[in-house]
C-alpha cells in the first residue's frame, strides 16, 4: 500500500522477527528496502496457503518468529492470511495483530454514508448466479453495505446491484491505503454512466446505502384509533378504557385518543 501508512509498530516488528512470510515477496521486498531491513522472506498466497501455512506453524513452533504481510490493506481482511491465523491457534501459537491501514474502515469514514451499523460483506462472486443470490440476501438489509470490488468486475456488479437492490447512494472508494486515492460519491446508476467514458482501474471498495425501511402497513392514523375507541364506547367501555384499548390495537398515544374524544 502507500509507504506513507506504516507504522512504527509496524516497522519494529519486521526488524524484530525472524521471518517474513509475504503475499508478494517482490511487493513486500520494496517496502523493506525503503526502511532498510533485511529478512527472509517466504512466500504465502491464496493458492499455496495449506502448504505454507504448515511450513510457517512448523518453523514457529521450533521457536522462530515470523510477521504476515499482505501486497495492500489489512492481513486477513478478505485475504489468504486468515487460514494461517487458524492453522496457528490450532497448532497453540500465540497470535498478535499490528494495526495498520484497512480499506473498507477507511472507505466507510470517507463514504459519506451512514456509519453507525454496517455489514462488510467482502467479494462478490465471479459466478453471476452466486452473485445475485447474495445480493438477493441483502435487499432488506437495512445497515451499510460494503463490498470489495476489482475493476473488471465492476460494471457487471453495478448492474446486479441496480437489478436487485435498486439505484440506491453508493460510494465508489478507488485505491485506498494506496497511492492513488479517489472517492466518488454517486448513484449506481450514475456509476455506470460514468463507466462509458471513464474505465474502472484499481481496486474498489463500494459503500452502498442500506434499505429504507418501507412504512408498516398495518398502521393505524389517529382518526382510525378514535373511530375504534368510539366503537368500545357503544359497546359500553368508558372512555379511559375506550382510549386504552384503541391505543393498544393501534399504537398511537392513549392520550391522544382520549382527548379526541372529549
Amino acid at each position: 500500500g502507500n509507504l506513507g501508512d506504516i507504522t512504527l509498530r509496524a516497522l519494529e516488528t519486521l526488524k524484530a522477527v525472524d521471518f517474513i512470510a509475504a503475499e508478494d515477496t517482490r511487493v513486500t521486498a520494496k517496502l523493506l528496502n525503503r526502511f532498510e531491513i533485511k529478512k527472509p522472506m517466504l512466500s504465502y498466497f491464496e493458492h499455496n496457503k495449506a502448504e505454507k501455512g504448515e511450513i510457517i506453524c512448523a518453523k514457529i513452533l521450533k521457536g522462530e518468529s515470523c510477521a504476515l504481510v499482505t501486497d495492500a490493506g489489512m492481513p486477513c481482511i478478505s485475504d489468504p492470511g486468515e487460514e494461517l491465523v487458524k492453522q496457528a491457534y490450532s497448532h497453540g501459537i500465540a497470535v498478535e495483530v499490528v494495526p495498520g491501514p484497512t480499506a473498507f474502515a477507511s472507505a466507510l469514514a470517507v463514504s459519506g454514508q451512514f456509519s453507525g451499523r454496517f455489514c462488510f460483506e467482502g467479494f462478490l462472486s465471479m459466478n453471476k448466479k452466486s452473485r445475485t443470490e447474495h445480493l438477493n440476501s441483502l435487499i432488506n438489509e437495512s445497515r451499510t453495505i460494503i463490498f470489495y470490488e476489482a475493476p473488471h468486475k465492476l460494471k457487471s456488479t453495478l448492474e446486479d446491484i441496480l437489478t436487485v437492490l435498486g439505484d440506491r447512494n453508493i460510494s465508489l472508494c478507488r485505491e485506498l491505503t494506496k497511492i492513488h486515492e479517489e472517492v466518488n460519491k454517486t448513484t449506481v446508476q450514475q456509476a455506470l454512466a460514468a463507466l462509458q467514458t471513464a474505465p474502472a482501474k484499481g481496486e474498489y471498495v463500494l459503500v452502498i446505502e442500506g434499505a429504507q425501511k418501507k412504512p408498516d402497513e398495518n398502521q393505524y392514523t389517529l382518526e382510525q384509533a378514535v373511530k375504534i375507541a368510539q366503537d368500545e364506547i357503544l359497546g359500553g367501555a368508558k372512555k379511559p378504557d375506550a382510549a386504552k384499548t384503541a391505543a393498544a390495537i393501534t399504537g398511537c398515544k392513549k392520550n391522544d385518543i382520549y382527548a379526541q374524544l372529549l
